[in-house]
């Protein structure tokens, strides 16, 4: 069996914008910052459109990537979707898509479609 081991490398918290944020992901967030849910969005957020809420970009990754440790600095409370990363459910979807997301991850640079495609995901653990 197969196991992901996330490299660390930053690359699925870099870019133009990040995920969007659920209201409760912003109140886990700004309670674990100690933060009031106001502050929070004023300070790390910003409003896309009229429903989008994501957090902001600084130096081209998610204001919560640090660089220099390599790590998220809120990995206890994360957005799923930054959870669920690299096997959302497109990486399942067909061989295209496996390899579009391979070419951005390390930690699947040993996985072929068909390790995907023969296991399910634990997502707690990431094997497969």
């Amino acid at each position: 069996m197969k196991e992901f081991h996330c490299k660390r490398c930053g690359f699925c918290c870099k870019g133009n914008s990040t995920v969007g944020l659920s209201e409760e992901e912003i109140q886990r967030i700004a309670d674990f910052l100690s933060l009031s849910k106001e502050e929070f969005l004023r300070e790390y957020t910003l409003r896309k459109g009229t429903n989008r809420v994501e957090m902001k970009i600084k130096d081209g990754y998610c204001i919560f990537y640090d660089k220099k440790r390599k790590r998220c600095k809120i990995h206890p409370v994360k957005p799923e979707k930054c959870k669920e990363w690299p096997f959302t459910p497109a990486i399942f979807q067909d061989e295209e898509n496996f390899l579009i997301i391979k070419s951005s991850c390390l930690g699947l640079k040993e996985f072929t479609f068909e390790d995907i495609t023969n296991f399910k995901v634990d997502k707690n653990q990431k094997k497969l």
